[in-house]
């Protein structure tokens, strides 16, 4: 990876319908080179996947929540039952495994109180939880896909 393919994941974590032409002259390139870049960096992992990025308030999912879950039980057979159940809930969209205080930190989009209440009723009944507490959002400040690309190390072996 060199300072061309950082600029490319830039533009791209921007926004990934950007036309190819309209990247390669971005990043002073012609389209071939430009596309076998991209495509490089999808063999390669670094380009995950493509995605549509939804606003919640428009698909009514006006509130946010977040949960943490300490486990009843730390053993493999509770983490997959967990995992498979968890997974399982539509509106359950991140799923977090922590150090300290909590085990697990899961976002939750719903429409309303009603709605998270219907969550919350099939996320106790997935696995034994020791606690389950809830923090609504009442203001998003920040939200980004983008990840910060100042650490990657460069063909060069510099960041």
């Amino acid at each position: 990876m060199d300072k061309i393919d950082l600029e490319i994941l830039n533009l791209l974590q921007k926004d990934s319908s950007i036309p190819l032409a309209d990247l390669a002259q971005a990043v002073h390139l012609s389209v071939t080179p430009c596309w076998r870049r991209i495509q490089k960096l999808q063999e390669d992992g670094v380009i995950k996947q493509q995605v549509t990025l939804c606003d919640p308030v428009k698909l009514n999912l006006g509130l946010t929540v977040m949960v943490t879950l300490k486990a009843a039980q730390h053993n493999e057979k509770w983490m997959q039952r967990f995992i498979a159940g968890v997974g399982a809930i539509p509106e359950i969209v991140e799923i977090l495994r922590m150090s300290g205080d909590i085990d697990y930190l899961l976002k939750v989009y719903v429409p309303d109180m009603a709605g998270f209440d219907q969550v919350y009723k099939k996320l106790v009944k997935v696995a034994d939880l020791q606690d389950v507490s809830s923090s609504f959002v009442m203001e998003v400040i920040k939200n980004t896909t983008a990840l910060p690309l100042n650490y990657a190390v460069l063909k060069s072996g510099k960041t």
